[in-house]
């Protein structure tokens, strides 16, 4: 495309070079040069003014996206004569390119990346986000794999065949990626087909795409000598009644090898678990201590679990490749910690993956995180948009849901579920077991009230359940870790 004028200008904003127009706007790559990144612009062209209103509604739309796939909204402004929105310039090559090149995917590497795709739409669809159709030139993907999306948020409401055009679109352009010459190549033929609609009743519903996916990564990882399950990748002859019932039937054997796996399965991901709950503003007893008056605020039904956080360390390792990956880190956090990785988190996460065992306890993606210190806890707090809850706030989230703090049974380290024992009776599981949890602020203990302040570790857990949800621990270090140590965390009310 032709460079840029020399009079078009954006503020902070120095276009380099055209790379699109269309009737109504302008697509500039540009320069930020307060920071020094690239960034694309996208124009409201003058003749166009008149759109100005649903031009800003949809920014105003894709502004509200806050998902680590999907790329992000930097400024929108219609200052010095000019309506533009800065977003960001995403890495790598997208999949409308990538076919073109002839660009092959190994099967694992393919079914990843259809389940991050679906992850992002379900994140759209939760939310009740309008999107422009999906298309192979919105999905990027680097040379380390590194899976991101266009912003395609749109103003209004989400309409019921948002999500099926999008699912069957899908299901055709991701055909030309697929490498037939690998294991596990079939399946994901199969995984196609049904989202297309073919050999099934309706297309695919995101979330059943995504439990797919998850089910042909976990296959393709296991033990050589496993068998693979059967798959309904042929096409039927629509006129042969016993090919018919031979497609029905390896098309069970496979629904059977998903949806009933040896053990029983644990929830997906994006499996609806218990959300906030909502401490209101009063005078709160705290053990060994005044009554403490706290203002209202939110608090997480359960601890964060293995999912949330590698959701957060996926986000981290995307922050990596723009340097940004300290994004969220404390300001005192020393100079010599390195990222945010739990101890022992490759053997935990492998095992939560596969619903296995790890330290001589069954474990989930559901279960909670353990290994963390304090300087993790608050990160992550952060990246959620909330924060730790204060020794204060914890036992008023606690008194809230009891009268009886002390007759909460200690449970095991459980999966969230809202079965779990350990259960107020406003909903909040987990404080007398499962994981102790982290604090925000220091404090003296009540045995040594004029000592030095040290961080609080608050309510039992599975090797220590002591007294329950009326446990304390003061330590001297942030660093702090242990097998049976995890955190919670708070927002203000909405």
């Amino acid at each position: 495309m032709d460079n840029p004028n020399h009079e078009t200008s954006f503020g902070d904003y120095v276009p380099k070079e055209l790379l699109n127009e269309t009737t109504s706007t302008r697509s500039w790559l540009a320069e930020q040069e307060s920071v020094g990144r690239m960034v694309l612009i996208e124009e409201l062209k003058d003749e166009a003014i008149d759109s100005r209103g649903e031009f800003l509604a949809d920014v105003r739309a894709k502004a509200a996206v806050d998902h680590p796939l999907v790329g992000s909204i930097y400024e929108a402004s219609t200052e010095n004569g000019h309506c533009f929105f800065a977003h960001e310039l995403l890495p790598g090559e997208t999949l409308a390119r990538m076919v073109k090149s002839g660009t092959k995917l190994k099967a694992l590497r393919f079914v990843h990346l259809l389940r991050r795709v679906a992850e992002a739409n379900i994140y759209h669809e939760a939310r009740d986000n309008a999107t422009s159709p999906l298309g192979p030139e919105n999905i990027y993907m680097d040379t380390q794999g590194v899976i991101r999306m266009q912003n395609l948020a749109i103003a209004g409401s989400r309409l019921p065949d948002h999500s099926t055009r999008d699912v069957t679109r899908t299901g055709a352009f991701f055909e030309d990626l697929l490498d037939r010459d690998f294991p596990g190549a079939t399946r994901c033929q199969t995984l196609l087909a049904w989202m297309r609609g073919q050999e099934v009743e309706k297309p695919l519903r995101w979330q059943q795409v995504r439990d797919y996916c998850e089910q042909i990564e976990q296959q393709l990882t296991e033990p050589v000598g496993v068998t693979a399950p059967a798959t309904a990748a042929m096409r039927p002859d629509k006129k042969s009644g016993f090919v018919w019932v031979v497609v029905i039937l390896l098309v069970g054997v496979f629904v059977g090898v998903m949806l009933l796996p040896r053990k029983e399965r644990p929830p997906s991901a994006n499996a609806e678990k218990p959300g906030w709950v909502t401490v209101e503003g009063d005078r709160y007893e705290v053990p060994g201590g005044p009554r403490v008056r706290v203002q209202g605020f939110d608090i997480s039904a359960h601890e964060v679990t293995i999912g949330d956080y590698a959701d957060f360390l996926e986000t981290l390792s995307i922050l990596s490749e723009d340097g940004r990956e300290k994004t969220f880190d404390h300001s005192e956090q020393p100079a010599d910690k390195q990222g945010h990785i739990p101890d022992d988190w490759t053997n935990l996460l492998a095992s939560a993956i596969q619903a296995g065992s790890w330290n001589g306890k069954e474990v989930n993606i559901h279960t909670p995180v353990t290994g963390v210190d304090w300087w993790d806890a608050y990160a992550y707090a952060k990246w959620k948009r909330g924060f730790l809850p204060s020794q204060d706030q914890w036992f008023g989230a606690l008194m809230s849901g009891t009268q009886a703090p002390a007759d909460l049974p200690v449970s095991d380290l459980l999966a969230v579920t809202e079965k779990s024992p350990d259960r107020t009776a406003n909903g909040i599981l987990g404080l007398a077991g499962s994981v102790s949890e982290w604090t925000s602020e220091p404090g003296t203990s009540p045995s040594n009230p004029l000592g030095v302040p040290q961080w609080i570790i608050i309510g039992g857990s599975y090797l220590n359940p002591a007294k329950g949800a009326l446990t304390r621990k003061w330590v001297d270090k942030r660093s702090t870790r242990k097998p049976d140590l995890g955190f919670r965390i708070c927002r203000k009310t909405k």
